[in-house]
Formats: structure tokens, C-alpha cells, sequence
């Protein structure tokens, strides 16, 4: 059985729509349009006329009088007659999903009680979604009181990441919250990181930065942590259990001890440049391959690449076997 084919509506661009408008304004209130000498006078196919004719129509700019003619509307009348239902209809929405809202969180308490032991909320929960691991921690840095620790590997922040994050550790700062994070060396060389240091460090907080990778986690008021979970890069562990968060802070301060400062205001020290270098030529001698050790301490491969030849250089080596001894004996002369 055939079936009759559709003719595409050919796709009318404001500047046609705009001429066929402009021919509207024109036209006597009581004229019949004529669409073959509008499109003679616009120098329109006839086809393109009449669907701008429609599309004007139907953008409420042009009202059919059915035996009066065509009618240009005023912008602003369009706007009041198209755009007015709709916006009462997302009001209607706004206070349905206002009251929707209400209704579900007043359960909240029932859910909380019957996940308590001892009085105490659940001491070990596992969020499975980024969108709700950003909403986790929203709601705990906006309760925290007193600190939070954090910890973030793998170099430079990404800019949707800090875009996130910024003006929540903003209006944590200037509540008084202390404020002190961990990042790896290669962070130091990432503008929006960068950026984001300097802003966070104005308001008082404390950024180091260290040279291989560590564990992705935070600390909020060292009541309760969250920490990056294996198998899923987008979910989290959320823990509360005292003895573990104890644990947690104890690796933290462990951690803040050998970092280095991170200061924005001057040149990155050379030392942490040297200290970088040597790291990556150390991990390369135990066997891992230039791509592993790029994605350890946060760095692209090139860069890495580019760190290894400029040490191997400084220290004549022909190898990073050889580079990676004349380092071990270095530090055993000293």
C-alpha cells in the first residue's frame, strides 16, 4: 500500500520572516493577501511566502481575519497574547512542584528515624550518582561549622567542576569555616586552578599541593567524611562512623605534613618543579609505562614525556634506568 509522502516545510530564516513582516506592516486592515504578489514584490518563492505567512501566524505577529484580511500585531501584543498562557502555566507548575516538594519532605523525619541506630543517623551510606554526590555535599557544606578537609587528586580541577564548587566554598569561607585542601603538584600549572586558589586563599584557606597521588575525599566538622568509591567515578561513600572519620583525619594530617604550600602571588618554587621530575623517573623504574604514571600524578603524557627528558638531561643519563640510579645515588651521598 502506498503511502503519500510529506513535502518538507522548507525552514524560513528570520530575515525572510522579518521582509514578509515588513510587507504585513504595509498591507490596508481590510486588504485580502495575496501570497504570488507578495512573493513577486519580496522576490520569494511562493512556497517560502506562504509558510512565512504561517510561521508569522502562528508566532502570533500576524492575525487572520476570516473575511477582514491580514492584520500585523504589535511584538509586544504577541508577546502578551503567545507568551501569557504559557508563563501562567509555568507558575501553575512552579507552586505544584513547590507543594509536591513539601508533601515529600515532610516523610524526611519518618526516613531518618527508621535508619537510625542508637539515636544516630546511618553510619555508612553509598550515593550512586554525581548530581547526587554534588547535592551531599551542598547540604553538608552548608551545615558544617567549624572545617573541612579536602583532598583532590589528579591535577588541575575541571572547569565544570570549580564552576560548581566555587561559590559554595565562597559562602563557606565567609561564614567562618576553615577551609584547608590538598592537591598534586601538576595543579599548580592549571589556570581555572590557579584562579580558584587564589580566590579560596583570599577568604582564608589553606592549599598545599604534593607530587604523587593520593585518596579523593573530604571532611566535614571530623564528624563525617566522603570518599571516592572504586567501580563508579561518579559515586561516593558517605561516612559517619567515628572511628573511620578519626582514621581519615589522622591520613589527612599525615598528608598536609609533607606538602608543600601553594602560593599564588609568586613563580612556582623549582624545588616542587626538581621534586616532580624525580618522582616520575622513579615511578617509570619500577616497571610503569609513561601513560600510568601521567594519569598518577595528573599530567598529560606529553608532559611527562617532556619532565623525563629535561631531568635525564640534567643528570647526563643516557636511560630512565640510568636517570633513576644517578637519583638513588645522589640521595645516598647527601
Amino acid at each position: 500500500m502506498k503511502t503519500k509522502s510529506r513535502i518538507p516545510q522548507p525552514l524560513i530564516s528570520d530575515e525572510v520572516l522579518q521582509g514578509v513582516y515588513g510587507y504585513a506592516l504595509t498591507l490596508p486592515l481590510d486588504d485580502v493577501v495575496d501570497v504570488e504578489a507578495a512573493a513577486a514584490q519580496l522576490d520569494l518563492s511562493v512556497l517560502d511566502t506562504r509558510a512565512a505567512f504561517a510561521e508569522l501566524t502562528d508566532m502570533g505577529l500576524l492575525r487572520d481575519r476570516p473575511g477582514r484580511g491580514i492584520v500585523a500585531v504589535s511584538p509586544e501584543e504577541a508577546v502578551s497574547r503567545v507568551l501569557g498562557p504559557l508563563e501562567f502555566e509555568i507558575r501553575t507548575r512552579r507552586a505544584q512542584a513547590e507543594e509536591a516538594r513539601r508533601r515529600l519532605m515532610s516523610f524526611a523525619p519518618l526516613f531518618e528515624a527508621s535508619h537510625s541506630v542508637s539515636g544516630q543517623r546511618r553510619q555508612v551510606e553509598l550515593i550512586e550518582s554525581l548530581a547526587e554526590v554534588r547535592t551531599a555535599i551542598a547540604e553538608l557544606s552548608a551545615s558544617c561549622s567549624s572545617e573541612i578537609l579536602t583532598a583532590q587528586p589528579g591535577g588541575g580541577r575541571r572547569e565544570d567542576v570549580l564552576v560548581e564548587a566555587a561559590p559554595r566554598d565562597y559562602e563557606t569561607l565567609r561564614r567562618g569555616v576553615e577551609m584547608r585542601i590538598l592537591y598534586q603538584h601538576t595543579a599548580r600549572s592549571s589556570r581555572g586552578t590557579h584562579s580558584y586558589v587564589e580566590q579560596v586563599t583570599r577568604l582564608g584557606a589553606e592549599v598545599r599541593t604534593l607530587d604523587d597521588r593520593f585518596m579523593r575525599f573530604l571532611i566535614f566538622d571530623r564528624e563525617c567524611a566522603m570518599f571516592a568509591t572504586p567501580g563508579n567515578p561518579n559515586g561516593a561513600a558517605l561516612v559517619r562512623d567515628p572511628y573511620v572519620v578519626a582514621f581519615m583525619v589522622e591520613a589527612y594530617e599525615r598528608l598536609w605534613l609533607t606538602a608543600e604550600p601553594f602560593v599564588v602571588d609568586c613563580d612556582p618554587q623549582p624545588e616542587i618543579a626538581d621534586a616532580l621530575k624525580e618522582t616520575i623517573v622513579r615511578l617509570l623504574t619500577t616497571g610503569l609505562t609513561d601513560e600510568a604514571v601521567a594519569r598518577r600524578l595528573g599530567m598529560s603524557v606529553r608532559t611527562c614525556r617532556r619532565h623525563v627528558a629535561e631531568l635525564m638531561a640534567v643528570l647526563n643519563a643516557e636511560s630512565r634506568f640510568q636517570a633513576g640510579y644517578l637519583l638513588a645515588s645522589q640521595e645516598q651521598s647527601e
